[in-house]
C-alpha cells in the first residue's frame, strides 16, 4: 500500500463549527418543546401546527483516516471496521487528561481488533509542541509510538515545556530503551519534519484548532469529552459498521 495518503475533502465547514451547529440545533430543539405559551384568543397563529426545525446534517468524516499499513503514528488493524484519528497537542492539558481516563478504553478496543487509531499532532501551542510531535515520531520509526506517547503524558499531564528540550526528549528516548543514535537522527530529518507538517496542515485544513479534537466513527468529537461519549460513539459505529 502507498505511503502518500489520499487528497483530503477540504471542508467548508471546520470541525468545531460543524458541532457548535450540532449543539444550537439540539438547543432549539429544546426550547420548543419548553415553550407553554400560546396565541391570544381570536389570533391568527402564524404557520399552525408543529414547527419543524431543519436537522443539522453532519458530513461523514471517515475519508480523513489514512488506513496505510505503513503508518508509524497508528495501531490496530489497517481494516478495521471503526477508525479514531485523535488531534491533540503534546502541551495541551485536556489531551493529557483524555490519554490517561479514555485511551486505555480505546485501545482494549484496538486489541479486540475493532479499532484503528491515528495520531495526528497540530501543535498549536509552539515549537515544544514542535519539538515533541518530531521525537514522538523519532520513535515511532522504532516501533515506540505509544510508549513515547505515553511517557509525554504521564500521570495525565503534559510536561513542563523544560523538558520538552532535544536533550530532554532525547534522554526520555534513552529511558524507553530505544537505539538513541537511530533516535537522534530521525528526529531531525527531512521525512519525520514532513511527516510532522502533513499531519499539522492536516488538522488546519480541516479546522482543528482546538485540542484535543477526534473524529471516531465518521463523527467530530471536540474536547475531553466524558469516556461514555466515546464508547457509546465506538459502539454505535460498530453496529452501523
Amino acid at each position: 500500500m502507498s505511503n502518500t495518503p489520499s487528497p483530503v475533502r477540504r471542508w467548508a465547514v471546520p470541525i468545531t463549527v460543524i458541532v457548535a451547529a450540532v449543539v444550537l440545533f439540539i438547543t432549539a430543539i429544546s426550547l420548543g418543546q419548553g415553550r407553554t405559551d400560546s396565541p391570544e384568543e381570536g389570533s391568527q397563529a402564524a404557520g399552525e401546527g408543529p414547527v419543524e426545525v431543519e436537522a443539522v446534517e453532519t458530513p461523514d468524516l471517515s475519508d480523513i483516516e489514512r488506513r496505510d499499513e505503513g503508518d508509524p503514528l497508528a495501531v490496530g488493524p489497517v481494516d478495521a471496521p471503526v477508525g479514531l484519528v485523535i488531534f491533540d497537542d503534546y502541551q495541551c492539558p485536556f489531551c493529557a487528561q483524555w490519554s490517561q481516563d479514555t485511551l486505555p478504553l480505546m485501545m482494549e478496543r484496538v486489541e479486540e481488533g475493532e479499532l484503528r487509531i491515528e495520531w495526528r499532532q497540530v501543535n498549536v501551542f509552539g515549537d515544544a509542541s514542535l519539538r515533541a510531535a518530531q521525537a514522538a515520531y523519532a520513535a515511532a520509526l522504532q516501533g515506540k509510538h505509544v510508549e513515547y506517547h505515553e511517557a509525554l503524558f504521564a500521570g495525565g499531564e503534559p510536561r513542563p515545556e523544560s523538558e520538552l528540550s532535544e536533550e530532554a526528549l532525547t534522554e526520555l528516548a534513552g529511558e524507553l530503551g530505544l537505539d538513541v543514535d537511530q533516535f537522534t537522527v530521525d528526529f531531525t530529518s527531512e521525512e519525520t519534519g514532513e511527516a510532522v507538517e502533513r499531519n499539522e496542515t492536516l488538522g488546519t485544513e480541516l479546522g482543528a484548532f482546538s485540542t484535543p479534537t477526534f473524529v471516531l466513527g465518521g463523527e467530530p468529537i471536540v474536547g475531553a469529552q466524558p469516556s461514555s461519549v466515546f464508547t457509546d460513539t465506538f459502539d454505535a459505529a460498530l453496529v452501523e459498521g
